[in-house]
């Protein structure tokens, strides 16, 4: 039961591309806040939000189906299945951190003083 080197490098960089689509989606988030344009910063930074979200979907999605097609018995690779879980599972978790922080920001920008 060994891992293909190339899946393994494969789903690496997805996971590599997945973190650096959040990194600049948070360096955009922060560029607003200091430049006074906002028209294209903000549909940058939601357009950068949305490939992130829909990223994560996808990933959650084909573990969904790779689970399923191990418990019909149509595929015997556990590694495969494990690996694509925990790749949605690290997926969700960073979505969950952005969220968790710009919900922060917003409450510390409401809660200036004006």
């Amino acid at each position: 039961m060994s891992i293909e080197a190339s899946r393994l490098m494969a789903l690496r960089s997805a996971i590599l591309e997945q973190n650096s689509a959040l990194q600049r989606a948070a360096g955009i988030g922060q560029a607003g806040g200091a430049n006074a344009t906002g028209g294209t910063n903000a549909a940058g930074f939601g357009d950068a939000m949305r490939s992130a979200l829909a990223r994560v979907n996808e990933a959650q999605s084909q573990s969904s189906a790779i689970t399923e097609a191990y418990e019909r018995g149509e595929t015997t690779d556990i590694a495969a299945v494990m690996l694509a879980r925990q790749q949605a599972s690290i997926g969700f978790e960073a979505t969950l951190q952005v969220r968790n922080r710009l919900l922060t920001a917003y409450k510390d920008i409401m809660s200036m003083p004006v």
